[in-house]
């Protein structure tokens, strides 16, 4: 509970009193996770500092192919030369020295050319790591996805199962109770019973933390897309 509350910003023992009482496993939405829209993922950290890290070698190769050309710089000043507040105020007093200053490192083009190759260099990886991270996180979300839709399948196949199995326990019940049949088959209905009720607390947990997990791969929640703004055919 104290990395719970770190984790979320907080002092330890922050969510103590929130986390003393006991509740049920939470349920969520079979289609939560319809429409997801991809710009999402730039949520996460790792695709974030891998973006910045990019877009600054970019701005750096900009830089090293901005040295091959001229510089001109205006150099000078204004001012006045009359130290006497007589002529203060006289055209010729005033006093004006301009110069444009050009710099061209024409003798440094093969270092500045090297210079820009290894920059160059620096952004194709820098390229590499940022599709690369894209890709992890794309694969990180289809595991969350399909792990969580898998559970959610699960789910009503264990519902279903529960079901039959809690007729099939009351109906041997009812046997034994007229006679028909022996406690045997009682227990073992009742023990069918439990087991699908077991697995479907399971199951429901599996679904959580699939969810969880799925969170995690895109960096924090979302915002559903509508059935409109999903379509392949839609103008939107």
């Amino acid at each position: 509970m104290n990395r719970l509350a770190v984790l979320m910003g907080d002092n330890p023992g922050a969510v103590h009193a929130e986390l003393k009482e006991q509740k049920p496993v939470p349920v969520s939405r079979p289609d939560l996770t319809v429409g997801i829209p991809a710009d999402v993922l730039r949520q996460r950290p790792d695709i974030r500092r891998a973006e910045r890290q990019l877009a600054a070698q970019t701005a750096r190769v900009g830089v090293a192919t901005a040295e091959m050309y001229p510089k001109i710089n205006l150099t000078g000043s204004i001012g006045f030369e009359s130290l006497t507040l007589d002529n203060l105020i006289t055209p010729g007093s005033r006093t004006y020295s301009f110069g444009p200053r050009i710099t061209w490192p024409i003798f440094k083009a093969g270092s500045i050319r090297s210079n820009i190759e290894v920059q160059s260099a620096l952004q194709e990886q820098y390229l590499i790591q940022y599709e690369t991270a894209v890709l992890n996180a794309l694969e990180e979300v289809e595991n969350a996805l399909m792990a969580y839709m898998e559970e959610q399948n699960r789910r009503q196949s264990l519902s279903d199962a529960k079901r039959a199995a809690s007729l099939a326990a009351n109906l041997a019940q009812d046997q034994y109770k007229a006679g028909l049949t022996d406690f045997t088959n009682v227990l073992d209905a009742q023990r069918a019973l439990l087991s699908f009720e077991d697995q479907l607390i399971q199951n429901e947990e599996n679904i959580i933390s699939n969810l969880i997990r799925l969170y995690k791969a895109l960096g924090g929640g979302w915002t559903s897309l509508s059935p409109v703004d999903i379509n392949p055919g839609s103008n939107k």
